[in-house]
């Protein structure tokens, strides 16, 4: 039976740390890799109706930018060469989105890197892996 090891990255070392580990740990079982960057994204409701247009147009860009920019060079860096990688840029919460896309896939494990935030931050705001231990359907494995 194949298993689904998702990732989720931005565009820091940290994240290709987390990356290196799922495929170290896919070696040669039967593992696909989905790689996943998120960018924030909220809907100003207040903004016209031609500024939203603006906006949605931009909004294909970033996606497009980067996907090109982070998510194919992870994987190109990562080589799949055993193991099978893919990747996808979305909009929205960071932990939310990564936790709704692991269950889209049917992910058997997540991985995240714990970045360099200063505490102050992490006790303020909380942080992606934090909240991803807490709310993922799947086991978290959080790199440093």
């Amino acid at each position: 039976m194949s298993k689904i090891y998702v990732v989720g990255i931005d565009d820091s070392e940290h994240c290709y740390r987390a990356a290196e580990l799922a495929v170290s740990m896919a070696g040669s079982a039967d593992v696909s890799i989905h790689i996943i960057h998120v960018l924030e994204w909220s809907p100003y409701s207040f903004l016209t109706p031609e500024e939203l247009e603006e906006r949605h147009k931009r909004r294909g860009e970033e996606l497009e930018r980067a996907n090109s920019a982070i998510v194919a060079p992870m994987i190109e860096k990562l080589g799949g060469e055993k193991t099978k990688i893919t990747g996808e840029v979305r909009y929205g919460g960071i932990a939310e989105t990564i936790s709704k896309y692991s269950n889209e896939v049917s992910a058997d494990l997540i991985f995240v890197a714990r970045t360099g935030e200063s505490q102050l931050a992490t006790r303020l705001f909380g942080s992606v892996p934090s909240t991803l231990v807490q709310t993922a359907k799947v086991p978290v494995i959080v790199v440093p």
